[in-house]
C-alpha cells in the first residue's frame, strides 16, 4: 500500500463517523471529497490537520426510520430524512454484490435527481469512484480495497449513494431531447437566467418552469448518440464551465463551482459503468450545468482588464494547487481540482486563472458572513 493511500484510507475512517450534512442549513459535508482531491494531488501531509480543522463543524450520522426495500425505493427517493435508511440499504449492497455491479443498477435510478442537494450527493460518488479506480489500477493497493465490504472505499461509496438518493431532486425540462448542435461553450452562453436570484439554490431553481427559453436552451446542446462521443463532450463542457467561472463567477462564487464539479464527477464515474449508461450521464451531467448556470449567472460578466491579477498570476498546477490548499475551503479545493484537469487537457491560462478566482471570490463570501453562517474560520 502506498503512502497516499494510507492516508485516505485513514482519513475515509475518520468520516464515517460523520453525517452528510451539517448546520441546519442543509449544508453537505464536503470532506470525504477534498481530501480526495488533496492526496491526489501530492498534498497527503496536509490532510488529517485538514480534517482537524473541518470536522468541528459536523454532526453525527443520523439515525434511520424505516429501512428502504427494492419494492418501496420509490418512495423514499429524495427524502433526507430517510437518510440513514438508504445508507443502511447500499452498505447492505456493496457487502452482497461487486460494487461495480451496484453502481450499475443504482446509477441510471438517480440520474434523474442529479441536482438535489447541489449535485453534492453525485460528486460525492465521483470521487470515490475515482478513488476506486486508482486503486483497482495500483499493484500496491491490498486486494481487500475492491472487494471488503467492510474496507474504507466501500463504506464511502455506500455513504455517497445513501445521501445522493436521500437528496435526488428532479429538474423540469428532458435533458435528451436535444435537436441543437452547439458546441457546449455556445450552449451554456444561450441559457437564460431565472427572474430572481435573491434566495438559495433550490428556490432558484424552482423557477426554471415558467423560464422562457429554458427547455429550448436545454435542447440546443449537440447530441450524441455513439458512447465513445461521450467522453469528448463531457470534457468539452466541463472545459467551458471552468472558463465561465472566470467571467461569471461572481453570480454565486460557490454554487457556480458545482456547474464544473458535477459533469467532472460524472466523467470520472465512466470507466466503471457500462456503455449504454453512458449518453445518459452526459444528458444529465449537461442537465446539471444548464440548470446552474440559468440560476446563478449575474447579469454582466466581468471585465476582462479587473480579471488581470487572476490572468496574469498563477502559471503552473503546482502552485495552482497549492494555493487552494493553503486557502483551505473545501469548495476552493475541488474547483482547483477540476480546473488543473482542464488547464493539463487544453493548456489555456484561463483555467489556472479561473480557480485562482474562485480563491479570490470565496475569500470575499467568506468576509461578509459566510463563515459566521457556516462555522468555518474566517481567514486573516
Amino acid at each position: 500500500m502506498s503512502d497516499n493511500e494510507s492516508v485516505l484510507l485513514e482519513a475515509y475512517q475518520r468520516f464515517q463517523e460523520t453525517g452528510p450534512e451539517w448546520g441546519g442549513h442543509h449544508l453537505s459535508n464536503h470532506g470525504p471529497m477534498a481530501i480526495e482531491a488533496m492526496i491526489r494531488h501530492g498534498h497527503a501531509g496536509a490532510v488529517h490537520r485538514w480534517i482537524d480543522n473541518y470536522t468541528h463543524r459536523l454532526e453525527e450520522p443520523p439515525r434511520g426510520l424505516v429501512p428502504v426495500t427494492e419494492d418501496d425505493w420509490r418512495e423514499a427517493l429524495g427524502d433526507l430524512k430517510r437518510v440513514a435508511d438508504w445508507t443502511t440499504l447500499f452498505h447492505r449492497e456493496v457487502a452482497e454484490r461487486p460494487w461495480r455491479e451496484v453502481l450499475a443498477t443504482w446509477w441510471p435510478r438517480l440520474l434523474p435527481g442529479i441536482i438535489g442537494g447541489t449535485a453534492h450527493g453525485a460528486i460525492r460518488v465521483g470521487h470515490v469512484v475515482h478513488s476506486l479506480l486508482a486503486a483497482e489500477a495500483d499493484p500496491r493497493s491490498e486486494p481487500r480495497s475492491a472487494d471488503s465490504a467492510d474496507n474504507p472505499y466501500l463504506v464511502e461509496l455506500a455513504n455517497a449513494l445513501g445521501y445522493w438518493a436521500a437528496c435526488w431532486t428532479p429538474v423540469t425540462g428532458d435533458p435528451s431531447r436535444r435537436p441543437g448542435s452547439l458546441r457546449p461553450a455556445e450552449a451554456l452562453a444561450a441559457v437564460p437566467t431565472v427572474a430572481d436570484q435573491e434566495k438559495g439554490v433550490p428556490y432558484r431553481l424552482s423557477q426554471l418552469p415558467t423560464t422562457d427559453g429554458w427547455q429550448s436552451a436545454l435542447g440546443a446542446l449537440r447530441a450524441v448518440d455513439d458512447p465513445e462521443q461521450v467522453p469528448t463532450l463531457l470534457t468539452q463542457l466541463i472545459d467551458a464551465t471552468v472558463f465561465r467561472y472566470l467571467s461569471y463567477g461572481h453570480g454565486h462564487a460557490v454554487m457556480l463551482v458545482h456547474a464544473s464539479t458535477a459533469p467532472t464527477a460524472v466523467l470520472r464515474v465512466l470507466p466503471a459503468l457500462p456503455h449504454e449508461l453512458w449518453v445518459p450521464s452526459v444528458d444529465a451531467a449537461w442537465q446539471a450545468s444548464a440548470a446552474l448556470t440559468a440560476a446563478c449567472t449575474p447579469q454582466h460578466a466581468a471585465d476582462r482588464a479587473d480579471l488581470a491579477v487572476h490572468t496574469d498570476g498563477v502559471t503552473i498546477v503546482e502552485d495552482t494547487m497549492s494555493r487552494a490548499v493553503d486557502h483551505g475551503d473545501e469548495h476552493v479545493i475541488k474547483f482547483a481540482d477540476t480546473a488543473v484537469d482542464v488547464f493539463a487537457r487544453t493548456g489555456d491560462r484561463d483555467a489556472l486563472a479561473a480557480s485562482s478566482r474562485c480563491v479570490a471570490l470565496i475569500t470575499l463570501a467568506e468576509a461578509k458572513g459566510r463563515a459566521r453562517f457556516d462555522g468555518r474560520t474566517p481567514p486573516k
